[in-house]
């Protein structure tokens, strides 16, 4: 049996650990209270800061970055913390605005990490749409990532990233065996554009966990920021709901605690 140890350290932040290596997924470490533009007129409070400050992390060996563009994904702080990184993979645009041999891959495009000494892994870009259909011009790329390394019994250690539930994100399916999965949710909606989502509902996650069938599902992603339309309680309700196959899934995380998952 293989394992990964997961902290979640806030939002989309999460320390990813295994066989020496340690990787951080969307650092977002400023404080709370600051408000922060998303451009074409939308805005969100920050309402919790971070469980561990990154002084408190150690050394970063990669860093996975969905997206550069949203501070709720990468602020201030995190950005600060990105020239300490081993190494930062992002979208292919978001490569070219942080330059610094920052690697941008495409959805489904693949690089690795070698390290000495530690099992090479293969990181994969899968689909995100952070918004309605044919939305990718305002609300701009992002990716998941699909991390494959010699050993996992169950499947790939997966990061869906900011995504609504559509055909992209729903091809992880038929593609990558997973084991354990981090699904950004909230049902992220602002004022300035009505009903229009721009990440998944519970109810899509009930829907993605039932095809993807991970061995175990993480939520991030759903707390900490005023944009987020489904707090844990509202998540709950609906995976109470859910199918056993899907609730039995599903685990969620201590905010700030180390945790072992079967990988």
């Amino acid at each position: 049996m293989t394992s990964v140890r997961v902290t979640h350290i806030g939002g989309p932040t999460a320390l990813i650990e295994f066989a020496g290596w340690r990787l951080l997924t969307d650092p977002t470490f400023d404080p709370a209270g600051r408000r922060y533009a998303f451009g074409w007129g939308t805005s969100s409070r920050k309402l919790a800061g971070p469980a561990i400050t990154p002084d408190a992390l150690g050394r970063i060996d990669a860093v996975l970055l969905t997206h550069d563009h949203h501070g709720d994904n990468l602020d201030d702080a995190g950005r600060d913390l990105l020239p300490t990184a081993g190494t930062v993979i992002t979208t292919v645009s978001g490569a070219a605005r942080l330059g610094g041999g920052t690697r941008g891959l495409a959805p489904w495009a693949s690089t690795t990490l070698d390290g000495q000494g530690r099992p090479a892994i293969e990181v994969t870009a899968t689909p995100c749409r952070h918004g309605p259909p044919l939305s990718r011009p305002i609300v701009g790329d992002v990716i998941g990532f699909a991390l494959r390394w010699e050993g996992q019994r169950h499947g790939v250690v997966w990061v869906s990233g900011d995504t609504v539930l559509h055909d992209g994100v729903r091809q992880v399916a038929g593609r990558i065996p997973v084991g354990v999965a981090l699904v950004h949710l909230g049902g992220v909606r602002f004022p300035v554009t009505g009903p229009l989502r721009y990440s998944m509902t519970a109810r899509d996650a009930v829907e993605l966990l039932g095809t993807v069938r991970p061995h175990t599902a993480v939520p991030v992603h759903y707390e900490g920021w005023k944009h987020f339309q489904e707090p844990r309680a509202a998540i709950e309700r609906e995976f109470g709901d859910a199918p056993k196959d899907v609730r039995d899934r599903i685990r969620w995380l201590p905010i700030g605690a180390p945790t072992d998952l079967e990988t």
